[in-house]
């Protein structure tokens, strides 16, 4: 497959995974966590399906689009790890989480997101779900959509 294909075929798994998601948590109450904003098109998607949430976002620069620079009070720019202990000691709480962080070398992603579950497990709500492109410890993990391949994006209920 080629990287083009690829990265299409991650893209559409990860706006269908969103879409589904949002539609799940409907009922809870809680915010939507992005963890990693890039170039912020999945922050705004999330703006987009989920217009009633608030949505903070953790990433460790801001280079994201002019049109979806996140309201100053929800963007936590630094390192993971002390944005996360921050967010649980003012006692937020999370219906979604997307995880999206990622350097493209998978051994250090991978380590990185079992470093990151349970700082991102202890913010979210009983019956959240958090998506991830990466896989996450100490979750219980479930399908998602049936139009995403098993391991392509990975859903988790909290």
């Amino acid at each position: 497959m080629s990287r083009l294909d690829s990265m299409l075929r991650r893209l559409t798994a990860q706006r269908d995974g969103l879409n589904w998601a949002a539609r799940d948590i409907a009922d809870l109450s809680g915010d939507v966590l992005d963890l990693g904003l890039g170039n912020g098109r999945t922050y705004d998607h999330l703006r987009e399906c989920l217009p009633g949430r608030r949505i903070r976002v953790i990433d460790r620069v801001l280079q994201c689009h002019p049109s979806c620079i996140p309201p100053e009070e929800d963007f936590l720019q630094g390192e993971a790890e002390p944005m996360l202990n921050h967010l649980h000691e003012e006692g937020a709480r999370f219906a979604l989480a997307h995880y999206d962080f990622g350097s493209g070398i998978k051994e250090n992603d991978v380590a990185e997101a079992a470093k990151l579950s349970p700082l991102i497990a202890r913010l979210m709500v009983p019956g959240g779900l958090i998506v991830s492109g990466q896989p996450l410890v100490g979750l219980r993990r479930v399908e998602g959509p049936e139009t995403i391949a098993r391991d392509r994006y990975l859903f988790y209920r909290c």
